[in-house]
């Protein structure tokens, strides 16, 4: 029994650091695990063609620079609450409950109208649980590295 003690806690240390190192953000004081999107190819992509996401993930878009954005939701089967945040991570703008579109290159843009350096998606209805209003704070975990 001695000898399962510290393996047992080996394990349980071992395992809380592979969680610690998962990108996360935190916004209107919820966190959210997040797969980050910080290249022009994972950009493009961004969660076309899921069918569901948990509710307490997201993606993070990290841009290579503040500038007015605009994003569609070609391809992507869920709606979307899309998030603005400029280089201060304080929220600009937001476009909410925004729908699925199968209209392929016609499906419309979801403009952030001000600059912009992140973009934040939750499944739709997060912004208005949560209450964000412009100004809110984008924190980021130690293992989402700074933006270029």
């Amino acid at each position: 029994m001695s000898t399962f003690r510290p393996l047992l806690l080996a394990a349980l240390l071992l395992s809380g650091c592979a969680t610690a190192s998962d990108p996360w953000v935190e916004v209107g004081g919820q966190r959210y695990a997040v797969e980050i999107a910080d290249d022009d190819a994972e950009r493009a992509r961004g969660l076309m063609f899921r069918e569901q996401m948990e509710a307490d993930r997201g993606m993070l878009f990290v841009h290579d620079r503040q500038e007015p954005l605009a994003y569609w939701m070609k391809n992507t089967k869920i709606p979307l609450d899309i998030l603005y945040f400029d280089n201060d991570r304080k929220l600009v703008a937001k476009q909410v409950d925004v729908p699925p579109c199968t209209l392929g290159d016609n499906c419309p843009n979801y403009p952030s109208e001000v600059p912009a350096r992140y973009v934040l998606e939750l499944n739709a209805g997060q912004a208005a649980r949560l209450k964000l209003q412009d100004g809110a704070e984008l924190k980021l975990s130690p293992a989402i590295p700074p933006a270029r």
